[in-house]
């Protein structure tokens, strides 16, 4: 067992719901474990900097925040830290080949993202968040987006390497005190209809059968998530039809 006291192919739990904030056209707010996010979509809207139109399709914009007391250490975060900017890179690389953009040309979709309570997996939640965000201010993708981290907490020989030392030695869905191993990790984002791969991302030095044997881990991790993410979205329609029809 895991640190946490998981397999090493379980996910952490996680809760959803979309439709958090009214002032937002999405939003949502995800828990996974101890890592919460909060996230909100604002447009199709017309872009506040004439230099952000884009004539053939809708431009996206990403902001990521941490809340001063998401880490154990308060700290305030500023806007240019790296790591904000290579997380919002990441989730506007996974998005913009999604999103419908050419439906909206001459237009500005933004999604912000806040990490409340960080334990890990951040790219992941962010990915989740917004695809749930997504969802429910309506905006028009090609399908749903769900992301997942694993990794290696041993090193096992290559040759060694099958099947069965995967599943011991890899595990899934990574914590804070895992990522903080300096393990290798490959966070995955799939598709959830067809599986293919949006993003593949890893700071770690793997061999290519170790790197295969990891991303299909994340990917198992990905469509547990994702299952979770649509029972939320089909149930919080259920809700609003069940309103409208009161």
């Amino acid at each position: 067992l895991r640190i946490d006291g998981r397999r090493a192919t379980e996910i952490r739990r996680i809760s959803c719901k979309p439709s958090v904030l009214s002032q937002a056209d999405g939003s949502a707010y995800i828990e996974q474990g101890n890592t919460k996010c909060l996230a909100a979509v604002y447009g199709p809207r017309e872009p506040r900097q004439k230099s952000a139109i884009l004539h053939n399709r809708a431009n996206i914009s990403v902001g990521v925040s941490f809340a001063p007391f998401a880490t154990s250490e308060r700290k305030k975060w500023g806007k240019s830290d790296k790591r904000l900017l290579e997380i919002a890179s990441f989730v506007k690389q996974t998005f913009e080949p999604v999103i419908q953009t050419s439906s909206f040309p001459r237009s500005q979709i933004d999604i912000f993202l806040q990490i409340l309570q960080f334990d890990g997996g951040t790219v992941q939640i962010c990915i989740n968040a917004t695809t749930m965000a997504l969802v429910d201010a309506g905006i028009p993708m090609n399908d749903y987006v769900c992301a997942c981290t694993a990794g290696v907490i041993q090193q096992v020989p290559i040759l060694a390497y099958d099947d069965k030392l995967m599943s011991q030695d890899n595990p899934v869905d990574l914590n804070l005190i895992e990522e903080s191993s300096n393990s290798p990790e490959v966070t995955v984002a799939i598709l959830a209809e067809s599986g293919k791969v949006t993003l593949l991302q890893s700071e770690s030095r793997l061999s290519l059968k170790k790197l295969q044997a990891v991303a299909q881990l994340a990917k198992a991790g990905c469509r547990e998530i994702c299952d979770v993410m649509d029972k939320a979205l089909r149930k919080n329609v259920k809700d609003l039809f069940g309103k409208m029809e009161a």
